[in-house]
């Protein structure tokens, strides 16, 4: 597992829409200059987060963007997998993204990466928005 720069903007706008106040909406102008985030590769990111019910969007004055559920809710994993895949180090153990690689004819090799597959699934499946704000 390899977190690319989609995954870690991702991560840094949730945290700081989850400090905010609950039920207020935040500017993504705001968001940008906090977290050094550009602004239209964030409005892409947002577009994959809004579509996947993350966080919801209200025009105007009093508009912007905030969490669509409590930030207790949204674990690391499920973003991570939304921005960039399998959290397994090769496709070949990966539960949600299997392929099969050329790894997998050795059952040795494969039985240490399906450990950490798990230790990282289990760490991230559990770590919530919530638990790092």
């Amino acid at each position: 597992m390899k977190l690319t720069t989609k995954s870690e903007y991702t991560l840094l706008a949730l945290l700081y829409m989850a400090r905010q106040e609950k039920d207020k909406f935040v500017k993504i102008e705001d968001i940008c200059a906090s977290c050094d985030i550009p602004k239209k590769y964030l409005e892409l990111l947002f577009l994959a987060l809004r579509q996947n019910r993350y966080i919801k969007t209200r025009r105007g004055t009093k508009g912007g963007y905030m969490l669509a559920r409590p930030a207790g809710q949204i674990t690391l994993a499920e973003i991570l997998r939304l921005m960039d895949g399998a959290l397994a180090p090769t496709e070949s153990v990966s539960t949600y993204f299997y392929s099969d690689t050329p790894i997998s004819r050795e059952e040795k090799v494969l039985s240490v990466f399906k450990e950490i597959r798990d230790y990282i699934s289990q760490r991230l499946e559990s770590l919530t928005l919530a638990d790092l704000v």
